[in-house]
Parts: C-alpha cells; structure tokens; sequence
C-alpha cells in the first residue's frame, strides 16, 4: 500500500528560506525574483523526492508506457506545482508577510520547449497520467533555446533567443550516470538525461526525460595545446547544436540535417534508455507500450530494430516487437505537412537505418496492398512507415479521424481496417482552469459544492444554469478582463477597456489558420463603422486580441502579423474608434500569456477551412473559460458544438465535403468581384490604405486571387467563408450587446459541456484501447 505523503507548507518555506541563505545570501524581503523562485523549486523539489522516488520505484513493477515527443510546450512549473500540491494560498501568505509575493516570478520561468498544440498535449498528457497513476513516462530534448522569442520591429516579427534557463533550472536533476551514447556518421555524441518532476493533484509525480547533447569530450586537449582552438572545441560546438534550438530554420540541407540529427538523438537515446531498463528483450513488448506523438520520433522504429540486430535477434522477432510495442499519433492532414526525408539524407545521418527501413518497405510491398509503401522516389515517408510497422495509428478529432480513413490513409484503411483509431484531444483542468482561472474554479467549486470536477471534468455537466450563476459568471469574466488590460497595457502599450467584448484568436501563425482572414474583416468592419452611421451606432465596442508566432522561415506567416499590426496600428490610432474597437497582436505569445488571455475571451476564434485543422486544443481550454466558439465545423470545434449544443456556439463556412466537392472548380475571383466589401477589404493588402506598399503583402494579394506556382488561388478557401464568417462574427458582437444575459449563459452551457474535452478522459482512453495498461 501506499504512503500517504503531506507536503508542509511550513516546512517548504522553512527550506525555501534556508535555500535562499545558502545559495545567495540574502532574506525573502530581499530576494530577486528569480532567486526566490529558485529557493521555493528547490525546497518543493526536496519535499517531493520521497513521492518520486516511491512512484518511479512502482512504475518499475508495471507494464507502462512512454510518450515520445519533439515538443514539450510545459509553461510555468511552479505555479502549477504549488495549485497541485495545494499550497499556493500557504506560499502566498508566508511571501505576503515577508514583504514578497507568488506573482513576482510570474515572468521568471516558461519552460517553452513547443510551438504549440503538439507540445501543450504532451505536457497535458503528462499532467493526466500523474493525477489518475496512469503509468507513463515522457520523453523529449533538452533544448537550450526552445522556441525564438518573439518582438516586433515596425509591425514585423523579429526573434530573439528565448533563454529559459539563464537562471538555471531548479525543476530538473540531471542524470549522469544513464548518459548513453549516440553514433552519427562520422562521429558520436553522449545525451544526458534531465529529469523534470510533473506534479499532479495530492503530490503524485511522472517523470519528463529530456536529452541533452555533450561531446564525447569537452575539449579536444591535443589540439588546445597546440594552440588551434577553433579545432579544440570543434565536437563541443557541433554537439551543443543538436540541443541548442526547437526547430532550427530548415529552407538548406544544412538546416535539414540539423532537424533529422535532432530526431535521431532523441529516437536513439530513448531506445537505448528503454532497453536499459529491460534486460530480456523478449519481454519488451510487455514492458513498453511506446505512443509516437507525430512523425518526428518515427525513426525509433527503425533504430530499435538495428539496436536488437547488433544483440543477435531475428528481424522477424525485433519487427514483432516493434509493431505490439509501437502506436502512432498522426496530426497532420495536409499532405504538404505530411513529413518525408530523402533517402541521402538519412544516409548521411544515420546510415545504419537505410537498409532497415528498405527491409520494412520490401516486406510491405511484399503483402500485395496496393498503393502501400514506405520508401518512394527516394524518399522516405515517415507517416507511411509509422502506420505500417505500429498496431494502431490514431487521430485526434472524430472528423479528423475520419478523415485519415477516407483520404490521408485511404489504402491503409482498406488494407487494414482496425488499426486506425480516433482518441480527441483533451486539456488539463489543472493549468487551464484550476491554475489560470482561480476565481472562475472558486465559482464552479461553489455551485457544485465540491472541486473535485479539476480531477473529473465530466461533473461539470451538473452545473444548474440560474440568474445567479450567470451573475457570478459576469463578474468572474470582468475581473479576469481588468487582469487581462492591465497586463496587456504594461507590455504592449495599448488600452484595452474592460467593459468591451473581447474577441480572441491565439494559435500557431500558419495560412490555414487563417489568421489573415480576421485581419481582413477587421478592415471590413473599419469601413463600414467610419461610413455608416447605423452600422456604428448598433456595433458593440470590442477588443479584437491575436496572439501568435510564425516560424522564423515562413515568409507569408510573418507577412500575415505585419499586416496584423498594420491594421492595429491604423485603428487604434484614429480617434473615431477610441470607444468602439481596439486591436492588439501581443508579443511572445506562449504558454503564460495563454494562461492570461484564455480567461478573459468572450468569444474563441477557430476559423480554419473544415477539413484542415486535427482538432485545436486551445478551443477546448476556451471553452472550458467560458468563451463561445465563432467557427467552422473543422477539428473538435464539431463535438465542443456537440457537446456544448450548436445553438451556443457561432458556426459559419463550408463543410468538409462542400470544399471537396468545388476543390478543383473553385475560383475566388468571382466572388472577389462580386462583393464590394470584401473586395475594398482584400485589396487594402495593396492599395496603401492599411500600410506603404510591401512586396510581401503584394504577394499575399496575389496569392489570394492568382494563386502560386505550388497551390490554386485561395487555397485555405478564405474569400468563400468571408460572407458567412462575418455574418457570424456581427451576430455574435449584437447578440452580447442586446442579449447580455442570454450571451453570458452560452458562455456557462460552453462550461457545462466541456467535460469530454478533459486530457484525463483521453490518457484513460490511450490507457484502455491503444496501451493496454
């Protein structure tokens, strides 16, 4: 049986006090932030260490399963940490007395090693299995960097270094003694494990196993006392690359093979690790149930395969052990998004994996499906491997499941008809409600009479919608919108009122996001509130909120946020919409600001082309906020509708299979010529009214109307959702003008049905069906 452990709040602030001493000297009074922050992780890291070391010790006993991701989007640890172990109110009133408070590291640590959805799943999933004792166990790289951060310079994106450890890292301990060794082409590298402690509620720990790259030695001595240092210091630069940045810019092979490197260090050390802990191969299966999130971990298939080679195994057995131990997660549904590599290029990082992954695609030809390969043309096609050598393949939304059968994985499907899978994303209620929403959870906990709704987000659905409620409702959404303006007004400079609706798109930059058509409405609404007087007197006054980051090679994506704040700047600037309509794009967007912003929405934009999106999970943290959803029936907007009823929601645009249906006929010109506002709106990416003339916008322009030399005109279909989702959009502005009460207990229905949409529902399924544990 288990211990019972009790964390003592005074005991930590005991520890943190004496840290503080310790390490600088100094008393909590008088303690920067970061060293304060430093001295409480460590004193929490040493009350937690019995916890740790017995769930490790028991997950050892159980067949357990690890989850391989690229990203770990983990945002602040301490804050969480403190909600989870249920002493942030202690902490807060032993700081208070000391002169100090908890919100004074609020910009010290955001542990942003994603970009976004991928990495906050993963950190999600964690979070879940630690609540529930669902043993799993994460696996990651130990970037220096993670994600660029974010400024802008004239409306234009610049990136900066993000150096979340320049304080150090007091969560995660470093593993010396299970560094494991990792051979590239022409040279090897060690990859150390960090371990980070993820907290779930009453104190039950999984652990995050994060590989950072060291040379094989630190310093070439030879050639230092030979005075060539450039050559001394050669295998430390090259390695400290592999870990040094999330996504290095991959437009030359240089870059290419940086992020393949990258892949292969973590797939290798993880297998390696795994292994360790499993000295009878044969039973490997039985250990391990391994989930692949996305394609970046695919080639721990293939490496796993050669490591049980070299042992001596069959390629029939070491296959078979991969195939029961392996499941795959797929994201994408886009076929350029769909990742493949050369075969060159994998021969030149990792040699020893061609002839393996030729083997597999040989042995799949060689089953007669048609239409089934792993290697095409030269390349390889990660996707393709991963659903062909796993015993499931999974989506991530109903729609998007489906989906992959009738389109992306068609011949998979018909060949084998079982193995694909749907598991809809879910979020912790812990961060995304319980931690970023105190005030909205001490409501619910009222209402329900009960907080245990953070563990089993389903009792959600019990909430009984009264005057009262919606009362309370309102002044939680007001406050949150006062915390929200005066965070915003301290660090981007613009005002936002806290009377005004706020209208929120926070996501990933990227085309099919369609972060560009919102820009366009917004000039279209301008317009029309500088020239129609009724238009003006019956708008609701809104805050229109964007929050995003393009990857650092992606032109059109950093010409969508220049455009973003061009029209910003324009409407913020004119005194006419000073008590109508504001704008702000916030810089450095991530996990934190998320955990500002998501509180105060009124309504959740999620208005990419259905059909595109996987299914959003910064939807569902929306929701769960209490923020309607204006948007089509793409990703798990479908079931939030479903399940919050779609008469709460704004839905708008063409189906899946309406855009199927005219994807080939389509022609955006036509109905550009046949509304003028839209029309007026679009060509303000041109005609000087929003900005100078850009090349950058111009091509924008065209793209919209003329398309590329590699898509149509249009191609994420913004010029035919326009009418429909501006018709929403105004809907939803009028009905929380003239319906106030009516809007707010949408928001509250939204609560009420968020209860499918909680990431303890989604591991317990992962558990049940793919995991078998």
């Amino acid at each position: 049986m288990k211990k019972h452990y009790h964390f003592d709040p005074t005991l930590i602030w005991f520890d943190t006090r004496r840290f503080l001493q310790a390490r600088y000297q100094v008393d909590a009074e008088h303690a920067q932030d970061f060293q304060l922050h430093d001295a409480l992780a460590q004193a929490i890291n040493m009350s937690i260490a019995p916890r740790w070391t017995e769930d490790e010790a028991e997950l050892r006993t159980r067949r357990r399963a690890c989850y391989i991701s690229a990203e770990w989007l983990m945002g602040r640890l301490w804050h969480n940490n403190l909600v989870c172990l249920d002493l942030y109110d202690e902490m807060e009133k032993a700081l208070s007395a000391n002169g100090a408070h908890l919100s004074d590291m609020e910009d010290i640590e955001d542990a942003a090693l994603g970009n976004g959805g991928l990495g906050r799943l993963a950190a999600c999933y964690l979070d879940a299995a630690a609540t529930h004792d669902i043993p799993l166990t994460g696996y990651g790289l130990y970037y220096r960097f993670g994600l660029f951060k974010q400024s802008f310079a004239d409306g234009r994106q610049q990136e900066s270094p993000d150096d979340w450890t320049a304080h150090g890292d007091p969560w995660s301990v470093r593993r010396e003694y299970e560094a494991v060794t990792v051979d590239f082409a022409g040279f090897s590298v060690r990859s150390v494990p960090y371990d980070m402690p993820v907290i779930g509620l009453e104190g039950r720990v999984r652990t995050l196993r994060l590989w950072k790259a060291e040379p094989m030695q630190p310093i070439d001595m030879i050639a230092f006392n030979d005075q060539d240092y450039t050559k001394a210091s050669e295998d430390a630069v090259r390695a400290s690359d592999f870990t040094t940045l999330l996504y290095p810019g991959d437009s030359k092979r240089a870059g290419k093979a940086l992020r393949l490197r990258q892949q292969y260090l973590l797939c290798s050390a993880t297998m390696q690790d795994l292994l360790r802990q499993c000295p009878d191969r044969s039973q490997f299966a039985k250990t391990f149930a391994i989930q692949l999130n996305d394609t970046h971990p695919v080639m721990s298939i293939p490496e796993f395969i050669r490591l049980m080679l070299a042992e001596g195994m069959s390629f029939d057995e070491a296959a078979q052990l991969a195939f029961d131990a392996f499941a795959f997660t797929n994201h994408p549904v886009m076929p350029e998004a769909l990742e493949c590599w050369s075969e060159d290029l994998i021969n030149e990082v990792a040699p020893a994996l061609v002839p393996i992954i030729h083997e597999l695609d040989r042995r799949l030809r060689a089953q007669g499906h048609p239409g089934l390969y792993i290697v095409d043309n030269g390349s390889v096609h990660m996707a393709n491997l991963a659903v062909a050598c796993t015993h499931c393949t999974n989506g991530v939304a109903e729609l998007h499941t489906q989906i992959l059968k009738d389109h992306v994985f068609a011949d998979w499907h018909r060949a084998y008809p079982n193995r694909i899978q749907n598991v809809t994303n879910g979020v912790t209620p812990r961060r995304w409600l319980g931690v970023c929403n105190r005030e909205l959870t001490d409501m619910i906990t009222e209402a329900l009479d009960s907080s245990d709704f953070l563990r089993r987000l389903d009792r959600l659905s019990a909430l009984t919608i009264n005057d009262q409620l919606i009362d309370r409702f309102m002044e939680v959404k007001r406050e949150k919108k006062r915390q929200l303006s005066a965070y915003i007004a301290k660090h981007e400079g613009v005002t936002l009122p806290p009377e005004f609706l706020f209208d929120v798109q926070v996501k990933r930059l990227h085309e099919y996001k369609r972060q560009l058509m919102n820009a366009i409405s917004l000039v279209d609404i301008y317009h029309r509130l500088k020239e129609d007087q009724a238009f003006r007197a019956a708008f609701q006054p809104t805050a229109v909120i964007f929050g995003a980051k393009a990857a650092a090679g992606y032109a059109r994506a950093k010409a969508i946020i220049y455009f973003c704040n061009k029209v910003a700047e324009k409407i913020n600037g004119d005194p006419d919409m000073k008590d109508l309509l504001r704008v702000v794009f916030v810089q450095n967007y991530n996990c934190s600001y998320a955990e500002r912003i998501i509180p105060a929405a009124d309504i959740s934009q999620q208005i990419s082309p259905a059909g595109t999106e996987a299914s959003g999970t910064g939807n569902m943290k929306l929701m769960l906020n209490g923020a309607v959803t204006l948007g089509t029936m793409d990703g798990a907007n479908i079931e939030i509708a479903q399940k919050a009823g779609v008469e709460n929601e704004y839905i708008f645009g063409a189906l899946a299979a309406e855009i199927d249906a005219i994807r080939s006929s389509y022609d955006p010109m036509t109905i550009y010529n046949s509304n003028e506002h839209l029309r007026r709106a679009v060509d303000a990416l041109v005609d000087d009214s929003i900005c100078p003339h850009d090349d950058a916008l111009a091509e924008l322009h065209s793209a919209l109307l003329h398309g590329a030399s590699w898509h149509r005109a249009d191609h994420h279909f913004l010029l035919l959702d326009f009418a429909s989702y501006q018709e929403a959009r105004l809907r939803a502005y009028s009905d929380y003008k003239n319906a106030p009460r009516e809007f707010a207990a949408k928001c509250l229905r939204n609560i009420a049905g968020a209860g499918n949409f909680s990431a303890d529902r989604s591991v317990r399924q992962y558990a049940e069906n793919i995991w078998h544990v």
